[in-house]
């Protein structure tokens, strides 16, 4: 059974940042969870708005591993039956947020966690995460 190591959260974390500050977005927050939702590495760039960004990202990384989908498809999901998407919220305690940023890690085709990341527009949140993701060697489930 594959495993992601701290290494590679590490990896994800800063490659994401990297990327963000390539692109010129917004400061972000980066936050790696395990196939278990538990927090593995964590980054808050400085700046300006970054008062709930850490609970968002972890949001949309502990939802996406918590469903076995990215944050975009729980986004899509919640269109669909928005009652049972709002119930999951709340089971969840708020760990769930089901906009672009939250990108499933897969080695090979296990889910081994998860990085979500919060600060700029949706879309560019999920392509710095998945930047972050290939940079470590595994592959990105959007």
């Amino acid at each position: 059974m594959a495993r992601l190591t701290l290494e590679q959260a590490a990896t994800i974390v800063d490659i994401s940042l990297a990327k963000g500050r390539e692109m010129g977005l917004n400061p972000l927050t980066v936050s790696v969870v395990d196939d278990g939702g538990h927090l593995k590495a964590f980054k808050r760039e400085d700046g300006p708005g970054a008062a709930l960004r850490p609970q968002i990202a972890t949001g949309k990384a502990a939802g996406a591993v918590g469903m076995g989908r990215s944050s975009r498809r729980l986004g899509e999901m919640a269109a669909e039956r928005p009652h049972f998407v709002n119930a999951l919220v709340g089971a969840s305690q708020g760990r769930l947020v089901p906009v672009p940023g939250g990108v499933l890690i897969k080695d090979g085709e296990e889910i081994v966690g998860a990085v979500g990341v919060s600060g700029d527009t949706s879309d560019n949140d999920e392509a710095v995460a998945v930047a972050g993701i290939e940079a470590a060697g595994l592959s990105a489930g959007i």
